[in-house]
């Protein structure tokens, strides 16, 4: 990329997941790795409106580019390995009666009811390590009342308590010390002081306020089908056996980036309090099944994990981790083995992509490049080098946007186009 076209790219908030807060169910909920809306909706304007298509995500996060899909009256298939996200992808994409709805409007009333009977019961608090920091005592007592009181009101699992839950979900963040003025978030405990001065609403109200916002947009039902599985990314082959997840004329996506960004650290608090987790340990073992993932055991196993032989070779790579990897640069041996195993990684998943499209398919990569101790990881060379090799034509590489974490780092969007010919050797 020249100096003249970084010069001339900008941040571009709107291409980020600051542009989804407002646009109704893509609001629901805030995850900061997560990509534009608006980004997807430019790419899903190159399909031909007359002509459904299937569209794939096989790394669906908040399922941005199912949602996005679906209102546009495609097909869209979405894989997502992370069980609180993969439950969250089909509440967000789904299609709701407005017996349903009213139904859930009157249960939020009567959870809010019993939260406030005196002597109400109260779960005990999720296993979060120094949980005192993230609520300060009257809102951990809250949050602890109303969600004894979903799981009292509406015990089984079902749309009603879907939408229920993410109300939840959006309150306990909005009474958290949580801020998001960072790459990701972090924890504030002096906000606790703010935050009872702020409350000009009671909590058990603002919980009612946060449910009429998802009903409302919960209203807003998509045109197309969704289908949101759980499966692993990396191998794409063992999903198609369980899913139809073939046929696919369109793939959008952005995979994690290669920044030792967890998803894990970032939803823990969704998570821990509706049981997704119940230990660092496990948040470890979930961190080290993803793309990406470095949180507790995760980054200790990278010590003893050693690149797989049949893995894709690249100059452009190596000569960036043995860089990485020198001895003047502290744990760089570490993350030498992070970068590796995360584009070994990637490579299984686009080895087992061609078994999913239909020739004539597009597929588009968002991903951005990264830095090690001052060592630019040419990501998009990377991910074009891997397209090429696997027979795709018509690989481009498109920057985006500047992002704001350091002046060298972009975005951008990884094209090409699947010409069907190496199907069979793809597929062996």
């Amino acid at each position: 990329m020249s100096a003249s076209l970084r010069q001339r790219l900008r941040q571009r908030a709107d291409y980020t997941h600051r542009h989804n807060a407002s646009a109704g169910r893509h609001g629901w909920l805030r995850l900061t790795p997560a990509y534009s809306l608006k980004i997807v909706n430019e790419l899903l304007a190159s399909a031909d409106p007359a002509k459904p298509a299937t569209v794939l995500d096989p790394f669906s996060g908040t399922a941005t580019t199912a949602l996005a899909a679906a209102y546009r009256g495609h097909r869209a298939v979405t894989v997502e390995i992370n069980p609180f996200l993969h439950w969250f992808g089909q509440a967000k994409t789904a299609a709701y009666s407005q017996q349903t709805l009213d139904s859930a409007a009157s249960l939020g009333v009567q959870i809010v009811n019993l939260s406030r009977t005196v002597g109400a019961e109260a779960i005990t608090p999720p296993p979060m390590q120094g949980i005192e920091r993230w609520w300060n005592p009257d809102a951990l007592n809250l949050l602890r009342r109303l969600k004894a009181a979903i799981d009292e009101v509406c015990p089984s699992p079902g749309q009603h308590r879907d939408l229920l839950l993410i109300a939840f979900c959006r309150l306990l963040i909005d009474l958290s010390n949580v801020r998001f003025n960072h790459q990701s978030l972090s924890v504030d405990a002096e906000r606790s002081d703010q935050l009872r001065m702020d409350l000009h609403a009671s909590p058990e109200d603002q919980f009612c306020g946060q449910l009429e916002t998802v009903l409302q947009s919960a209203a807003d039902n998509p045109e197309g089908a969704v289908q949101v599985v759980q499966g692993d990314a990396r191998d794409l082959r063992q999903v198609n056996h369980g899913a139809d997840i073939a046929g696919v004329d369109l793939l959008i996506t952005s995979p994690p980036y290669v920044n030792r960004m967890s998803y894990i650290r970032e939803l823990r608090p969704h998570m821990y309090w509706l049981g997704y987790l119940s230990s660092g340990r496990e948040a470890g073992e979930l961190d080290w099944q993803a793309i990406g993932g470095t949180w507790g055991v995760a980054t200790s196993r990278l010590t003893d994990w050693q690149s797989p032989l049949d893995t894709f070779q690249s100059t452009t790579l190596r000569e960036a981790v043995e860089r990485i990897a020198s001895d003047r640069n502290r744990n760089g041996a570490l993350l030498a083995n992070y970068v590796l195993k995360y584009f070994a990684d990637i490579w299984s998943h686009l080895s087992s992509v061609p078994c999913t499209l239909n020739p004539g398919a597009h597929v588009h990569y968002i991903v951005g490049n990264s830095s090690f101790y001052g060592v630019l990881v040419p990501v998009e060379r990377v991910y074009s080098e891997m397209l090429t090799e696997l027979g795709f034509e018509r690989v481009e590489c498109e920057p985006i946007r500047k992002r704001n974490s350091n002046r060298k780092l972009f975005e951008f969007d990884v094209s090409a186009r699947w010409n069907g010919l190496a199907r069979e050797a793809n597929n062996a």
